[in-house]
């Protein structure tokens, strides 16, 4: 699935760069994620008319998916499409992958000669491409997807009500959430590779465990966190983690 990878590198760092560049940088992330793109499909020798088809057609749903996840999370509309867009790209990228050149080309000739570590000499690049790519996409790209959900049902205000001197939120109170996440689906994507399911499974029920007394202990009489019900909170973590959850495993998936 070299055509995944590739796309999945591109769209991992240009997420990585709308979130965490200045504003007259981050506007450029789709560009961004079009040249990392073509620059990887050069170096891997994806280089087919096919493949140059299909590839042009997936930047220009990078750009998409960052203007529609954007505005979701500005205005709290339109998560669904930009949900969609992401969703269909992943899925037709799948669903086409017999008709995608192997990788091979310059990249596969510096594995050979570099022989980074984790990795095998024989290492199949297109492999490589792809597990590098979920990586990346499991950093900034699944904290907008974790984001978009959370805005979808409720539990995150959207940014120009969040702006607006209405008190505190559910996410005020659990602090953190946009780097744990990203360690714990990292984490998991790893333990799953190395064969540890038991293991991954163990990180999850830790999650739980671990916030649990943090929410017990923030309660008080009236049932509220700091003027944020503890029903809210407890959305918000729930939904949260499962989204995140999920996006580590179908990741995993997505290796096999």
């Amino acid at each position: 699935m070299s055509w995944l990878g590739v796309w999945l590198v591109g769209l991992g760092l240009a997420d990585l760069v709308r979130a965490a560049a200045p504003p007259p940088v981050a506007r450029w992330s789709p560009a961004v994620g079009a040249a990392v793109i073509a620059g990887l499909a050069a170096l891997a020798g994806v280089t087919a008319p096919t493949d140059l088809v299909v590839l042009g057609v997936s930047m220009v749903a990078l750009a998409l998916w960052a203007v529609l996840s954007a505005q979701a999370l500005s205005t709290g509309r339109g998560h669904g499409r930009a949900l969609a867009v992401l969703g269909a790209v992943v899925f037709a990228l799948v669903a086409l992958s017999g008709w995608a050149s192997s990788a091979g080309g310059l990249l596969a000739s510096w594995l050979a000669w570099a022989d980074p570590p984790l990795l095998d000499a024989d290492s199949d690049p297109g492999a490589v491409l792809l597990v590098t790519g979920l990586l990346l996409a499991n950093l900034a790209t699944a904290n907008v997807v974790v984001r978009l959900v959370l805005v979808s049902v409720g539990a995150l205000r959207p940014v120009q009500q969040a702006e607006l001197p209405s008190g505190p939120q559910a996410s005020d109170q659990l602090r953190g959430g946009r780097l744990l996440g990203p360690m714990e689906r990292v984490l998991i994507i790893g333990l799953g590779l190395a064969g540890q399911l038991t293991a991954a499974g163990l990180v999850i029920a830790a999650k739980g465990l671990i916030r649990f007394p943090e929410l017990q202990a923030k309660r008080d009489e009236s049932s509220t966190v700091d003027a944020v019900g503890i029903d809210e909170v407890t959305e918000y973590f729930l939904v949260g983690s499962f989204v995140s959850w999920l996006v580590a495993l179908a990741s995993l998936a997505l290796t096999r």
